[in-house]
């Protein structure tokens, strides 16, 4: 069906959004079976990426970036979603971690480490979750205790995306066990080599399989002083919750993106597919079933286009931007059920797109912060 344009679409946002589907599709898709099975992609393609373009673009030239925005990042988030690439999560990389350098580090920590993300040659991740502590992440445990001009980080972080690959970690620590939030500081470890680091395992998940998320474990780990993001102990919540609108808006993108995949893959399947005699598609329940998945989906993508919009003119807060990440994950997985259901028993069987799609979805209610916490934000704001 006819789609309509995006208002913030431009013709280098077009050329980006073919470079990257060609991507995913030459690059990822043909080796999802085997990343699946060994439950993580090769690391090569972080280079490849890399070499792409397609890391680090809204990070400005001079630090080795694309010069884009966060429109770029979207664009990307958009076509490795619609292809059902899991494999890497440049979200993570490009979207979370690097910016979180661009807007704390120093100008040391930009150069040292952002030029070396867009190549590839660094893969980040950023180690908040711990056994304990998920959502309140006050209740951390991992320290990090001055030593003249080191830290010592003791500790261990759980749900790591990307733990398996990661040579750059962003980690979030209590530098004053007494002060609760203003206690959390934010140290970015090299950790190739680094003495007392050790990964656990690739945890098994129901879903995004593709996708390496590990467990990380410090045991009196060393790190130069330095290596503080923003250079003055307990900002590290402060720096967390000033990029979660970003964050939790390139999850709304994505989300809608495989929505859209979703209602596409069983709308040519009911065409094909015959009961009683006719396509499926000729069913009034199932013609039903998509007009209001299609509907769901097309007004995601409006209000996730809005908040992109206003994103780019700093007007995206906080409580809007949980409405979108708890709206279109919600949407995103009823649609995928919906959409499932229209396969029958083929839907069951994970030789199907559909399948797949309804274990990938699933986790979206949950990362980024639980929608349940979403809503207690937007509730929150609703009460002031």
């Amino acid at each position: 069906m006819n789609v309509a344009p995006r208002a913030w679409m431009d013709a280098d946002l077009e050329m980006l959004r073919d470079t990257a589907r060609r991507f995913f599709e030459r690059e990822c898709v043909p080796h999802e079976a085997r990343w699946t099975a060994q439950h993580h992609a090769d690391r090569e393609i972080w280079n490849k990426a890399g070499q792409a373009g397609l890391l680090c673009a809204s990070i400005p030239e001079e630090y080795g970036g694309g010069g884009g925005s966060f429109l770029h990042e979207a664009v990307i988030c958009e076509e490795q979603a619609g292809a059902m690439v899991a494999a890497f999560s440049n979200n993570v990389h490009s979207g979370i971690v690097a910016h979180y350098i661009l807007a704390y580090g120093t100008e040391a920590q930009k150069h040292r480490w952002l030029p070396r993300m867009a190549t590839g040659e660094l893969v980040a991740a950023i180690a908040m979750s711990e056994p304990g502590a998920g959502t309140d992440l006050q209740r951390i445990k991992t320290s990090a205790v001055r030593d003249g001009g080191d830290y010592i980080i003791n500790g261990s972080k759980t749900f790591i995306t990307n733990g398996h690959h990661a040579n750059l970690v962003v980690v979030a620590v209590k530098t004053d066990a007494a002060a609760g939030a203003k206690g959390v500081s934010l140290v970015v470890l090299e950790v190739d080599g680094l003495a007392g680091f050790r990964r656990g395992r690739i945890l098994e998940k129901l879903g995004q399989k593709t996708l390496d998320t590990a467990e990380l474990f410090f045991d009196n780990v060393r790190v130069p002083a330095e290596n503080l993001l923003g250079g003055e102990e307990g900002k590290g919540f402060a720096q967390l919750m000033q990029q979660l609108p970003q964050e939790r808006l390139l999850i709304a993108v994505g989300s809608v993106a495989t929505m859209h995949r979703a209602i596409a893959e069983t709308t040519a399947y009911v065409r094909q597919r015959e009961v009683f005699g006719k396509p499926l598609m000729a069913l009034q329940n199932t013609r039903f079933k998509l007009a209001e998945c299609q509907t769901q989906a097309t007004v995601a993508r409006s209000f996730v286009d809005d908040c992109i919009a206003r994103l780019q003119r700093g007007e995206l807060d906080v409580p809007t931007a949980a409405m979108a990440k708890w709206w279109t994950t919600d949407t995103n997985c009823r649609i995928v059920d919906e959409c499932l259901q229209l396969f029958g028993g083929y839907g069951y069987m994970t030789e199907y797109p559909i399948a797949r799609l309804y274990a990938d979805v699933r986790v979206g209610k949950i990362y980024g912060g639980a929608n349940e916490v979403m809503k207690e934000i937007i509730a929150r704001a609703m009460d002031r």
